[in-house]
């Protein structure tokens, strides 16, 4: 009987382990993150500019803090509202919008071959920076 309560503890703490490291996992698809919406006022860095940075910014293995192409990073708040690529409460001033806009004379974000951002993606990054790029 003692044995089968030693085995029974050890299942459930196996499976409450387990069940831990898999709802940790904060990684979404590219459908996925198509598919959040993103708000036309009171835009939030957290809820809906840092999950479409980390899954088509970052994780692509582009802007993230070891490779930083082009010299930018946008793992977090801070990296995101680098005062060279973001004026904050001026989106048009800003080089982030003129990459992901495809300005001409701008390298182009995401480049061609990557998933790009959606409509409603590219206007919750401006309207995120007209509202401040707030830490919210």
């Amino acid at each position: 009987m003692n044995m089968f309560n030693s085995k029974y503890i050890i299942l459930i703490l196996i499976s409450f382990v387990s069940f831990i490291f898999i709802s940790c996992d904060d990684t979404q698809s590219i459908e996925d993150i198509d598919k959040l919406p993103i708000p036309t006022s009171n835009v939030s860095f957290s809820k809906h500019i840092y999950p479409v940075m980390n899954v088509k910014c970052n994780y692509s293995g582009c802007h993230n803090d070891e490779t930083r192409a082009g010299g930018v990073s946008l793992t977090s708040w801070s990296n995101a509202t680098d005062p060279r690529i973001v004026v904050k409460g001026d989106p048009s001033t800003s080089l982030l919008v003129w990459t992901i806009d495809r300005l001409p004379g701008t390298k182009w974000m995401p480049p061609n071959g990557y998933p790009g951002l959606t409509d409603a993606q590219r206007n919750g990054i401006k309207t995120w920076i007209t509202e401040g790029a707030q830490n919210n």
